[in-house]
């Protein structure tokens, strides 16, 4: 745990001694949020190293927060499951990215943009519900992303997890989503709406037209773009 303790008897310090070590909360999010291999949790935080990651998984696992679990059919690759003290954390994630949501300005949000990590979060929070009981493959243009970081593939099968891609799959594609990465992240943020992006020509969506006509009902959105922003 981290070596400036706040030393203090109050519940409140002990907790952040446990929790605001950086980049601690955040890879807490992505294990709240269902990661649970190493590399899945990469992607959910593909700006810490790999070195600190394990470091804060040893951490979290030394405060009983996670526990090494192995991973069925992996037997090689432990993964990382939350404990009781750590599915408690749940509601605290929750609480923090609401008040975010609601309190802290959108626009320096809106200037640390990743594709992979929108991404892989949209990928995690798509609902196939209104779409088609047969394979869709839908993909995303980012016009202003260098080539490499521009094209992504989500392939969504009946009954499985959806799967993202960053090399053409080399499936026929259903629908196309075209536009630049600071609007699809405002949409995702629930900062505005697919309706009012196509409006303004800022997002363009070809292809299958019953999928196109439910994108904002099927489009992953962040759980916390229920919440009304009320700074800036």
């Amino acid at each position: 745990m981290p070596e400036d303790r706040y030393r203090q008897f109050c519940p409140v310090a002990m907790a952040a001694e446990v929790l605001c070590t950086r980049w601690t909360m955040v890879l807490v999010r992505e294990l709240v949020a269902g990661s649970t291999r190493f590399n899945d949790l990469r992607r959910g935080v593909p700006r810490m190293s790999p070195t600190l990651l394990s470091k804060r998984l040893r951490e979290l696992e030394a405060a009983g927060i996670v526990r090494r679990e192995p991973i069925q059919g992996e037997s090689a690759y432990p993964g990382y499951e939350l404990t009781e003290a750590g599915r408690d954390l749940a509601p605290v994630v929750e609480a923090v990215g609401m008040w975010g949501q609601k309190w802290v300005e959108a626009e320096p949000s809106l200037a640390n943009l990743d594709p992979g990590l929108l991404m892989w979060d949209m990928r995690r929070n798509l609902d196939p519900t209104p779409m088609p009981a047969k394979r869709m493959v839908i993909t995303f243009r980012y016009t202003d992303q260098p080539e490499e970081r521009r094209h992504w593939w989500l392939i969504v099968e009946p009954g499985a997890e959806v799967d993202l891609c960053s090399i053409d799959p080399g499936f026929d594609v259903d629908l196309y989503v075209e536009t630049d990465l600071r609007c699809m992240t405002a949409i995702w943020m629930g900062l505005t709406s697919v309706r009012k992006e196509a409006g303004r020509d800022r997002l363009v969506v070809t292809g299958d037209d019953k999928l196109a006509a439910a994108i904002q009902d099927w489009l992953g959105l962040s759980p916390f773009a229920t919440q009304r922003k009320l700074s800036g």
